[in-house]
């Protein structure tokens, strides 16, 4: 009976001293414990294709796999990477916005607010102009990605008046489990760098694409944008042809035929900024009366308005324009103010501010073709979600 015992219990032993090993060696249970993240079942964020008319793409440098996207997202959401761990990207790039913010002015650590308005990220992968910032001060999405988290108001680590800096937050990642296996899983060592956090916050925006509009079931029907869509009304496609359409102009810069021209800047069907496009009349700075005429970039078209048709985001930098129908009044009859000397060439025809001169059947159609971009997928779809829900 003892030798029986005694068997028992050495077998009790050896399968409870292999289950403790068996978790011990589990590589990512700060990853389980703290995200909901599978780690051996990740998000599809580097194969999720492309419709084939759509022949941009800015990825080459930095091609996104699923590993490193994951990481991305956490660092995307998480509130430790400001100085007060209360402010994350996604703070003021909120997915039911698009990406975007709804606040004229962004959250930040200092005073509550920033003094800027939040760009939205949409099909970054897809665009042309590679430079981000409204005024293009980052050279790329990489450089863009820690500018925030390093600035004063935004996100904190500045080093200015005894905050920490960018190597502060690296200390404190390095301090948090999930971060080492994290970075070890993108990477293949534990080792966190900046250059490793933007490559990471990088691959994640540029993974967030919108796909799934009644434009692109349309587009994928016909050769190229200029045919009518079959699904579209005779609205939508009236729409669409005045935004492809260049404006023929007299000689006091009043269109007399065409269409509105947008496409010369927002090229379909990406719908992302020429990269050569200049001021667009919006020469503010908010909350004072100076004159900024730096701000040449624009986020893409797509996914401006949602499902109801109400705007995402307000639009411009300084977010002035709460409406589609004001940012369509605006480019009506653009003001060639004298000291906005940077105004794109192509809103000033014969060097006068253009007149469209709009009909309210055109403006109707104008926004019911904007409606067609918006798609679904992206508001909803969680691998663009929080990580720690």
């Amino acid at each position: 009976m003892r030798l029986f015992t005694s068997l028992i219990l050495s077998l009790l032993f050896f399968s409870c001293k292999d289950a403790l090993d068996t978790v011990a060696a589990d590589p990512y249970t700060e990853i389980k414990k703290a995200l909901s993240i599978n780690p051996l079942a990740l998000e599809n964020y580097a194969t999720q294709g492309k419709p084939s008319y759509v022949t941009k793409d800015n990825t080459a440098a930095n091609p996104i796999a699923d590993k490193t996207a994951t990481l991305g997202s956490v660092l995307f959401y998480d509130k430790n990477l400001s100085i007060n761990n209360t402010i994350a990207c996604a703070s003021c790039h909120k997915q039911q916005f698009a990406f975007g913010d709804t606040a004229t002015t962004s959250l930040g650590v200092e005073n509550g607010r920033t003094i800027r308005h939040s760009m939205r990220l949409i099909n970054t992968r897809y665009a042309q102009e590679t430079k981000f910032f409204w005024n293009k001060r980052a050279a790329s999405l990489e450089a863009q990605t820690t500018m925030p988290i390093v600035d004063h108001l935004e996100m904190g680590f500045s080093g200015q008046t005894g905050r920490g800096t960018i190597t502060s937050l690296i200390t404190k990642l390095n301090g948090i489990g999930y971060y080492r296996e994290l970075f070890k899983l993108a990477y293949g060592d534990a080792t966190i760098t900046e250059a490793r956090m933007q490559t990471a916050l990088a691959q994640f925006i540029r993974s967030i694409q919108s796909f799934d509009s009644k434009y692109d079931i349309g587009r994928a029907q016909v050769a190229n944008d200029g045919a009518a869509f079959p699904n579209f009304t005779a609205q939508e496609n009236a729409g669409k042809n005045l935004f492809l359409t260049p404006p023929i102009f007299n000689g006091a810069s009043q269109r007399i035929g065409g269409g509105f021209g947008c496409n010369a800047c927002h090229q379909a069907p990406e719908f992302d900024i020429d990269p050569n496009s200049r001021n667009n009349g919006f020469f503010g700075v908010i909350g004072s009366n100076q004159t900024d005429l730096d701000n040449t970039r624009s986020p893409s078209l797509r996914d401006i308005l949602n499902s109801a048709g109400i705007a995402n985001t307000p639009f411009m930098h300084t977010a002035a324009s709460a409406t589609i129908r004001q940012v369509l009044n605006h480019y009506n009859s653009i003001a060639a103010a004298p000291r906005n000397t940077n105004l794109d060439p192509r809103l000033k025809p014969n060097n006068i501010g253009q007149n469209l001169q709009m009909t309210p059947d055109e403006i109707n159609s104008m926004v019911a073709f904007l409606r067609t971009l918006t798609g679904s997928n992206v508001y909803t779809n969680k691998k663009w979600g929080n990580p720690f829900l």
